[in-house]
């Protein structure tokens, strides 16, 4: 049976789940290709490091990158090292060496995916990277494949486990946001520093990747509205369910004739939605098309076999095709979803043209006139007040809250009030300003 040979950057948790799932579906993995696929070669930092997973005899641990690009052997480059520049290094070479790759690397596609597709497709070769994107959910063969004939309208969905696990633990436990880090970190969920997760980056290299496949447009990671959880309270979160909503954070991305608007935020979600029950560290994505309307996938985000098992895909739907590949050949892989062509860059809305109702916490002195203050201000803006409770006390003696929902207004308006209230006397801490979805 013929072998097909992998070259792998990187050894860590996604690399040794892939490691182990090759070995343990080995029989169904030939069975579906007719061919065996084999770890050839496994580059490493350290060669010393003790591994979980023991590699076969036949398999060469290394330091060279190069060895991955220069082995005639070696059909598919498995990066799964991350970072940027290394990384873009590799793969720019293994393309050019014409090799197929594989990456689970959001956030060097999200700055340099549109080089490295081009890249590609002068090259006659796959650039594949379902595990990019919400783990072990397939999410790209769906936008690319299944849902290929529809337009997308909208996605909206919770793109970081590690971020969602904080919050289901300050929501169901009554934890602080620190607390819950820390439980997140000694479970394995989150880094040593943990700022991509929880300020929202994560999930803002995923976007980026997901709006090029559903919308075919490039909208740049540097103009992307990002905001992160790390300003998330206990207090907001009873409030929250007090309303009826769950806060969750959320990537979304909407397109329409005046251009796409898309972002990273927290966001109140009602209860009753899927999105609001999604708890621990899984992932969801509600996907809209015009034909077959709303698509919910849901599962794990991250970890070991589940982004493994992604990497995997990527490499059977190679080898399925790798014999139309090649030099001579016509055949030149489709790794956009849009023919390989140059995407155009977005018509993007401005953040602050965006439109939302607005939940509004203000921290202020206990005295006469302030809720008519609050109101005045709301009203200059054109902010239309729904809901508002002001509490008879809060966290400490000196400052009371005093919580708003809005009706839909633009961004900017919001703004303008949460910067107009933070500098009047009675204010005693800056306004906390959610979306509401």
């Amino acid at each position: 049976m013929k072998a097909v040979k992998l070259g792998m950057a990187g050894f860590g948790t996604v690399g040794t789940g892939l490691a182990d799932i090759l070995s343990e579906n080995r029989e169904v993995l030939e069975k579906r290709l007719g061919r065996t696929l084999d770890i050839k070669t496994v580059v490493v930092r350290d060669l010393n490091k003790p591994r979980a997973h023991a590699l076969p005899e036949s398999t060469e641990l290394t330091t060279d990158l190069d060895k991955l690009v220069h082995d005639p052997e070696i059909d598919i480059v498995v990066e799964l090292m991350g970072g940027l520049e290394a990384a873009r290094s590799l793969i720019t070479s293994a393309l050019k060496a014409g090799k197929h790759v594989v990456s689970a690397n959001k956030h060097l596609l999200a700055v340099h995916g549109p080089e490295l597709f081009a890249l590609a497709r002068e090259n006659k070769c796959f650039l594949s990277y379902e595990a990019s994107c919400a783990g072990g959910i397939p999410v790209v063969q769906t936008l690319r494949e299944s849902l290929a004939g529809d337009r997308i309208e909208e996605m909206l969905g919770i793109m970081n486990g590690t971020a969602n696990y904080i919050l289901s633990e300050m929501t169901t436990k009554g934890m602080d946001f620190n607390t819950a880090l820390q439980q997140a970190q000694d479970m394995g969920y989150a880094e040593a520093d943990p700022a991509f997760d929880i300020e929202g980056f994560d999930s803002a290299h995923k976007l980026c990747v997901l709006i090029r496949l559903a919308f075919g447009v490039d909208y740049p990671l540097d103009q992307l509205s990002i905001q992160g959880i790390t300003g998330i309270t206990p207090l907001d979160i009873e409030f929250a369910r007090e309303f009826g909503y769950r806060i969750k954070l959320l990537a979304h991305a909407s397109n329409s004739v005046d251009g796409v608007e898309a972002g990273v935020h927290p966001a109140l979600v009602p209860y009753t939605y899927l999105l609001a029950r999604v708890g621990g560290n899984y992932n969801a994505l509600r996907i809209k098309g015009n034909a077959v309307g709303p698509v919910m996938l849901h599962g794990q985000g991250a970890g070991d076999k589940p982004t493994g098992s992604a990497v995997l895909a990527d490499i059977l739907g190679i080898v399925r095709h790798i014999d139309l590949c090649g030099e001579n050949s016509g055949f030149i892989p489709d790794n956009t979803g849009f023919g390989n062509a140059l995407l155009e860059p977005a018509a993007i809305i401005p953040p602050e043209k965006t439109l939302s109702r607005y939940y509004f916490r203000f921290m202020v002195a206990d005295k006469t006139g302030v809720m008519a203050a609050v109101t005045r201000s709301m009203a200059d803006h054109g902010v239309s007040i729904a809901q508002a409770v002001q509490k008879g006390e809060g966290p400490s003696t000196d400052a009371v809250p005093l919580v708003i929902i809005t009706h839909t207004t633009e961004a900017k308006a919001a703004q303008a009030v949460a910067n107009e209230i933070d500098a009047m006397d009675f204010s005693l801490e800056p306004c906390v300003r959610f979306r509401i979805l």
